[in-house]
């Protein structure tokens, strides 16, 4: 059975172990970077949630990735709110998978 994990803050991360996700602790880019090249070799992993103030560090981190079909690696808004950078990603994943802007046109 694949797992998930989110990786973030602290205070962004904590909600998620009572829902059963692996969660790891962050403090900045660099060390959350080590953290997915980590867990992404780990073939357990089916998703892994990275906190929105993070990921938007470690853009070349997570694009080694973009191409694998697991895990998929996933922004989210952190305990601060969103910043527009997981939309983002998500938009843009979209327009590569449909050759369009269908979510804002």
């Amino acid at each position: 059975m694949y797992k998930i994990a989110i990786i973030g803050d602290r205070d962004s991360v904590l909600g998620f172990m009572a829902l059963g996700f692996a969660t790891y602790e962050a403090e900045n880019a660099e060390r959350a970077a080590k953290i997915l090249h980590t867990i992404a070799r780990d073939e357990s992993y089916a998703v892994i949630f990275i906190v929105e103030d993070l990921a938007q560090n470690m853009v070349y981190d997570i694009l080694k990735y973009k191409d694998d079909p697991l895990p998929a690696i996933v922004s989210i808004p952190g305990r601060a709110g969103a910043n527009g950078f997981g939309m983002n990603s998500i938009k843009s994943a979209v327009e590569r998978a449909v050759g369009a802007d269908i979510i804002f046109k």
